[in-house]
């Protein structure tokens, strides 16, 4: 299912055919992570591009920000090809990625600070953001001191203080425990909430998927493409006790089944 989108108008983000094939290892034969697949993103939609693992879901986040160049097809950004990374695409990790020399405030400032933003308002944006993000109080501890959801939620606000045009995570909760994965998804649903950024989610977890996007794209095993996306219609302000509605289950129940088969295939294909 595509997004609506007015007549003549362009989307924010554009995959056009994308595939990627990576050379052999040693003379060995190439890899193929993606065969042709393409995704239109309208502005201020929230995807959740899901599917087993290996399926090259991070593989397409990294060409959308610039890290990796496709084989065939591009990526247009407003229109714009994507040759590289840039400051309109705010990148979240699922390891932290955080520079550990830095404190907290220094960490969320230093895109600011290297495009050159005047200290004065460096330092705003900055308190602003640390409130969004719950971290009052921790500006001048080090990653070393935070626990892992503090350390991601630094890593969000570094992202979205340059104020980018898109946000692309790549499973930015994997790694930490079940309630401070609920929490961190609320909070970046309510951030997206308030702000209507442009958001492209990498998730293996259908729950999580479910929950935070609206529109959910499913990959198929290795070589990936995109096999069907999902229009979430579930209302906003979105509350963490829509989980047990009759709603959410149907939709759980039907990306079940879509990943089960991709996953079924993978273990077939020696994936």
């Amino acid at each position: 299912m595509e997004p609506r989108l007015s007549v003549g108008s362009v989307p924010t983000l554009a995959i056009e055919e994308v595939g990627r094939t990576f050379p052999g290892v040693r003379g060995g034969p190439p890899t193929r992570a993606i065969e042709p697949t393409s995704l239109r993103i309208a502005d201020n939609d929230f995807i959740c591009l899901l599917g087993p693992s290996g399926c090259g879901k991070s593989t397409l986040l990294r060409i959308v920000a610039g890290l990796d160049r496709p084989t065939t097809g591009r990526v247009l950004l407003d229109g714009e090809p994507v040759t590289g990374p840039g400051a309109e695409r705010g990148m979240v990790f699922q390891s932290y990625t955080l520079f550990p020399w830095l404190t907290v405030a220094e960490n969320i400032g230093f895109g600011l600070r290297e495009k050159g933003t005047a200290p004065a308002e460096r330092r705003r944006i900055i308190a602003h953001y640390i409130e969004r993000v719950g971290l009052g109080g921790f500006e001048h501890h080090y990653p070393r001191m935070l626990s892992g959801g503090m350390q991601q939620r630094t890593a969000l606000a570094r992202a979205l203080a340059n104020d980018p045009k898109v946000l692309l995570l790549d499973e930015p909760f994997g790694a930490l425990d079940n309630q401070t994965r609920a929490l961190m998804q609320e909070l970046l649903l309510g951030i997206w909430e308030a702000d209507r950024k442009t958001v492209l989610f990498v998730t293996h977890d259908i729950d999580e998927a479910i929950f935070i996007g609206n529109r959910v794209a499913v990959m198929t095993a290795r070589p990936g493409r995109i096999k069907s996306d999902i229009a979430i219609d579930l209302s906003h302000p979105r509350h963490y006790t829509v989980k047990t509605t009759p709603e959410f289950s149907a939709y759980k129940a039907r990306l079940t089944e879509e990943i089960r088969i991709e996953s079924i295939r993978a273990v077939e294909m020696g994936a």
